[in-house]
């Protein structure tokens, strides 16, 4: 259920708007990335989680891509 509202709310943006959360989640998975190897993560399972969100975003912004052709 949740997914689908994270959907529906980035399908509702605009290209820029999905850009700028793109930038964001990579940052994110950097940060993630970076404790993990220093022994600071706690939870690990939001690396895939963060991982899975970029993959959502880019996927949306290739489906607004090919619409506006």
């Amino acid at each position: 259920m949740k997914t689908k509202k994270y959907l529906e709310e980035l399908k509702s943006q605009s290209v820029a708007d999905l850009n700028a959360q793109l930038v964001e989640a990579k940052k994110e998975l950097f940060n993630l990335r970076f404790q993990n190897a220093t022994n600071q993560l706690t939870n690990t399972s939001r690396i895939k989680e963060v991982r899975k969100n970029i993959a959502r975003i880019q996927t949306i912004i290739t489906e607004k891509a090919s619409m506006a052709e």
